[in-house]
């Protein structure tokens, strides 16, 4: 399946040269700022903050960055109180989008979205209208080239659920508890990977076959990306791979 996944390791790609990088670095501190604050600041009793230190560490934010958000996370330093707020809505063509933010200030987290959603044909849903469609999972992806055979022996070893061809990845799946075992095997067997997370999957998908559909969608998506505020943003779509790689450029 093309769908999100796809889009998200396309653009993990091109990272290297995004001028919006330093806001990334914001969103990883954040990250790692709020899984101390809920779980504590040990990364082997805290399994959410050691995903989400690793996640920061592979996108090459400074180690000390990092040691002074779990500080503020847990009361050492000072910092800001953010809490967990999800929006659901719709983009164009039915899209469905399960939108994760941390904020500090509610009102004006929810108007923002608001506002990229009415003007970018899209609209917010009523609370559980879209939720039930995504399922939380642990998401590996790996590079096409890697044996399949080789994934496998690993894989089924150490938590993981499903192997997808991507066409030029592989997608690997598990369940979210399973996520730092499935990525400490792959890495003591030398098995490489672009990037490990935790997402949230849909559980059916649109089909966009069109390339001015899908560039609407994936518009409003890296809109909603770019506040501030939100931490993710999911999608429900499912684009052949050589309209994304036309969009993609």
């Amino acid at each position: 399946m093309s769908g999100h996944s796809k889009w998200a390791t396309i653009k993990h790609k091109k990272g290297a040269a995004d001028k919006k990088r330093g806001k990334l670095f914001a969103k990883l501190i954040k990250q790692v700022e709020v899984a101390a604050r809920q779980g504590g600041g040990e990364l082997d009793s805290n399994p959410t903050l050691r995903t989400m230190y690793q996640k920061a560490r592979d996108n090459s934010v400074p180690l000390d960055t990092i040691e002074r958000a779990i500080k503020r996370g847990i009361g050492e330093l000072e910092g800001v109180n953010y809490e967990d707020v999800t929006y659901e809505g719709y983009a164009p063509n039915g899209v469905a989008l399960y939108i994760e933010t941390l904020t500090d200030n509610r009102n004006r987290t929810g108007s923002e979205v608001r506002s990229v959603l009415s003007k970018n044909g899209g609209s917010l849903a009523e609370p559980g209208s879209v939720a039930w469609q995504f399922q939380r999972k642990g998401l590996i992806v790996l590079p096409r080239e890697i044996d399949e055979d080789q994934i496998m022996e690993v894989a089924l070893e150490n938590g993981a659920e499903d192997l997808v061809d991507e066409g030029d990845t592989w997608r690997l799946t598990c369940e979210p508890t399973e996520l730092n075992q499935l990525r400490d095997a792959l890495e003591k067997s030398a098995i490489s990977f672009i990037s490990s997370d935790l997402t949230f999957l849909p559980s059916q998908v649109v089909s966009l076959q069109e390339t001015t559909s899908a560039k609407q969608v994936l518009n409003l998506i890296d809109l909603l990306d770019e506040l501030d505020d939100v931490d993710a943003v999911h999608a429900n779509f499912d684009i052949p791979d050589a309209v994304l790689q036309e969009i993609a450029g």
